[in-house]
């Protein structure tokens, strides 16, 4: 039961991060579920959230998985509510209060402020990942080469999770 509990905390905490997206949450998420508690490898969160960024929905949902290889189906669902409870009802709340507050001096630099720091948190997280997914020259190219196509071309980004997946079977003899 203690694990459940962990869950509920290191989960709740992490929805408080998700300002800038799920990506803004994941250094901590990294130190908290591989570091702290090891819970999970490196190797396995980068493919959690991978998968978690190639299917339907929301990546996110990528958590639920976290808290069933820790503790079951009640892990999955403490986890979930952890993580999206918090969050969720932070923003209903705001959304009310938000078109209240419209016309006050103050609205429009607090709006003008969060788009920098979502960046920021998003940035994080990005460099965060790579530290991790980007282990020597061939998987630096292919992450070079995926963010020059993003950067150039008008692409499904499924195309190249799948480029990828190739590149690496190639590159590391897994064909």
């Amino acid at each position: 039961m203690t694990q459940v509990s962990a869950l509920a905390r290191v989960f709740g905490y992490l929805s408080l991060l998700t300002l800038g997206g799920g990506m803004a949450a994941y250094p901590d998420l990294q130190t908290l579920t591989v570091d702290v508690h090891g819970w999970l490898t490196l190797p396995q969160l980068e493919h959690l959230y991978s998968v978690g960024q190639a299917a339907p929905g929301p990546n996110m949902m990528m958590i639920v998985s976290i808290g069933v290889m820790t503790a079951g189906i009640a892990g999955a669902i403490v986890v979930f509510v952890a993580f999206f409870g918090p969050t969720s009802l932070l923003s209903w709340t705001v959304g009310r209060l938000w078109s209240r507050l419209e016309g006050r001096p103050w609205f429009d630099a607090i709006q003008r402020a969060l788009a920098p720091v979502s960046i920021g948190l998003l940035l994080a997280g990005c460099f965060t990942f790579a530290k991790g997914a980007v282990t020597g020259w061939v998987t630096a190219a292919i992450a070079v080469l995926t963010f020059v196509v993003l950067m150039r071309r008008s692409i499904n980004p499924a195309f190249l999770v799948m480029a990828g997946a190739v590149a690496g079977m190639l590159a590391f003899g897994r064909v």
